[in-house]
Parts: structure tokens; sequence; C-alpha cells
């Protein structure tokens, strides 16, 4: 029978995923204002001011994904592990329905370029991905990490069993 003051969440306060998980966020970041800034550049260039509003809304949407993904892998290591899942799979949600409710706005809207749109939000997607496995392959964490060991262990106790 386990002790229930041993029991431990996927996190606490001194979670071992947060700096990785706050280190992915400030690179994503930093890649959708890189993004946005090269986009609108480029589809000023090719479409004009409507390519500049589709480039930069294209980023900003790869941002809030991102953001929401990390944020809610943030709020879920508050929580005990049996509201981590439902957290996480209730942004997954959110960010698909948003998806669907802005795909849907701005599809027809005439100061928008769906292609520029479009890959701003791919490039932005998959370089958000790559900014991911780049962080965590540089992260070193043990493989466990966060366990807590139950207390009132006796190494007498295992020299008595050796005798």
């Amino acid at each position: 029978m386990t002790n229930p003051a041993h029991e431990t969440s996927v996190a606490g306060t001194g979670n071992s995923s947060t700096p990785v998980l706050v280190k992915a966020l400030a690179w994503g970041a930093l890649f959708a204002v890189t993004l946005g800034v090269v986009g609108a550049v480029i589809g000023a260039i090719v479409v004009g001011p409507v390519g500049v509003w589709s480039a930069l809304i294209g980023a900003a949407m790869a941002a809030v994904f991102l953001g929401i993904t990390v944020g809610s892998i943030l709020l879920a290591n508050r929580f005990h592990v049996a509201a981590f899942f439902p957290i996480v799979l209730g942004a997954w949600l959110l960010k698909f329905i948003l998806f669907i409710v802005l795909a849907l706005v701005l599809k027809d809207q005439p100061w928008i370029n769906t292609m520029v749109l479009f890959l701003c939000l791919v490039i932005g997607v998959i370089g958000s991905l790559v900014i991911d496995v780049v962080v965590v392959m540089k992260t070193r964490m043990p493989y466990a990490s966060d366990v807590m060991l139950p207390t009132g262990y006796d190494e007498s106790q295992d020299q008595n069993h050796e005798a």
C-alpha cells in the first residue's frame, strides 16, 4: 500500500520540464517574429500590402498555436497527473477549433492572400517542431526526474539479511 504523502504529480513547483518548455517558448517566439518579418518582406515583394498582412497573420497564428501547446503543458504541470492529459487534450481541441474558425473567417477576405498565409503558417508549424526537437535534444535531463523515493529506508536492514 502506498503512502499518499509520497505520491507525486507530473510536476510541482520544482518541475524539471519547466525550463525546457520556457526555452522552447522563447525560441518559438523569436522564430515567429523572424518569420513574420521575413514573410512580410517577401509578401510585400511578391503580392504587395496584402502579402504583408497575410504573412503577419500566418506567423501570429503559428505563434499562438505554439503558445497554447506550451502554456497548456505548463498549466497542467501544476496539477495532479490525472488532470494533465485532460488539460493538454482540451488545449489541442481549442487549437483545432480555433484553426477551423480562423480558416473559415479568413478564407475569402480580400485583404488576405491565402497562399502567403498558408506558407507562413506551415513554415511556422514546421519551425516550431524543429525548435522543440532541438531544445529537447540539447537539454540534459535524467530519464526519471521529479521522483520522490520512499522515506524510512534503513540500510541496516539489508546488512541483517546478508548475514
